[in-house]
Protein backbone atom coordinates (compact mmCIF):
# COMPACT_ATOMS: atom_id res chain seq x y z
CA UNK A 1 0.00 0.00 0.00
CA UNK A 2 1.57 3.52 -1.06
CA UNK A 3 1.56 6.36 1.70
CA UNK A 4 1.58 8.83 -0.60
CA UNK A 5 -0.33 8.45 -4.03
CA UNK A 6 -0.09 10.64 -7.35
CA UNK A 7 -2.62 10.82 -10.11
CA UNK A 8 -1.33 11.84 -13.05
CA UNK A 9 -3.60 10.61 -15.52
CA UNK A 10 -3.99 12.63 -18.62
CA UNK A 11 -1.35 14.72 -17.55
CA UNK A 12 1.96 15.07 -20.19
CA UNK A 13 5.39 16.16 -19.91
CA UNK A 14 6.90 17.62 -17.16
CA UNK A 15 3.73 17.46 -15.43
CA UNK A 16 4.31 13.72 -13.66
CA UNK A 17 7.83 13.93 -13.32
CA UNK A 18 7.16 17.49 -11.15
CA UNK A 19 4.47 15.99 -9.44
CA UNK A 20 7.16 13.30 -8.35
CA UNK A 21 9.24 15.36 -7.34
CA UNK A 22 6.75 17.18 -4.54
CA UNK A 23 5.68 13.67 -3.67
CA UNK A 24 9.43 13.03 -2.19
CA UNK A 25 9.77 16.17 -1.05
CA UNK A 26 6.74 15.89 1.13
CA UNK A 27 7.82 11.63 1.80
CA UNK A 28 9.73 10.25 4.83
CA UNK A 29 12.63 7.68 5.04
CA UNK A 30 10.74 4.45 3.83
CA UNK A 31 7.55 5.80 2.03
CA UNK A 32 5.70 4.45 -0.93
CA UNK A 33 5.08 6.70 -3.28
CA UNK A 34 2.42 5.24 -5.65
CA UNK A 35 2.06 7.27 -8.86
CA UNK A 36 -0.14 6.34 -11.74
CA UNK A 37 -0.52 8.14 -15.16
CA UNK A 38 -0.94 7.84 -19.20
CA UNK A 39 1.64 9.82 -20.75
CA UNK A 40 3.92 7.42 -22.65
CA UNK A 41 7.06 9.21 -22.25
CA UNK A 42 6.70 9.56 -18.55
CA UNK A 43 6.99 5.58 -18.01
CA UNK A 44 10.13 6.26 -18.87
CA UNK A 45 11.00 9.33 -17.66
CA UNK A 46 9.96 8.63 -13.87
CA UNK A 47 12.30 5.31 -13.31
CA UNK A 48 14.97 6.89 -14.99
CA UNK A 49 14.71 10.02 -12.45
CA UNK A 50 14.73 7.82 -9.38
CA UNK A 51 17.55 5.75 -10.51
CA UNK A 52 19.48 8.85 -11.10
CA UNK A 53 18.27 9.87 -7.59
CA UNK A 54 19.64 7.17 -5.59
CA UNK A 55 16.02 5.68 -4.53
CA UNK A 56 14.46 1.99 -5.11
CA UNK A 57 12.19 1.57 -8.22
CA UNK A 58 10.08 -1.08 -6.77
CA UNK A 59 7.76 -1.76 -9.80
CA UNK A 60 6.36 -0.48 -12.88
CA UNK A 61 3.50 -2.09 -14.54
CA UNK A 62 1.11 -1.22 -16.81
CA UNK A 63 0.89 -0.62 -20.50
CA UNK A 64 2.69 2.48 -21.72
CA UNK A 65 -0.35 4.65 -21.74
CA UNK A 66 -2.13 3.17 -18.89
CA UNK A 67 0.63 2.79 -15.73
CA UNK A 68 1.42 2.68 -12.04
CA UNK A 69 4.90 3.23 -10.44
CA UNK A 70 5.78 2.43 -6.98
CA UNK A 71 9.63 3.73 -5.56
CA UNK A 72 10.71 3.66 -2.03
CA UNK A 73 11.86 7.28 -0.76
Amino acid sequence: MADIFVNVRGETCPVPLVEMRKALRRAQEGDVIEIVGTHPASQKEIPMAVEALGLELMAVEGAPDDWTIRIRR
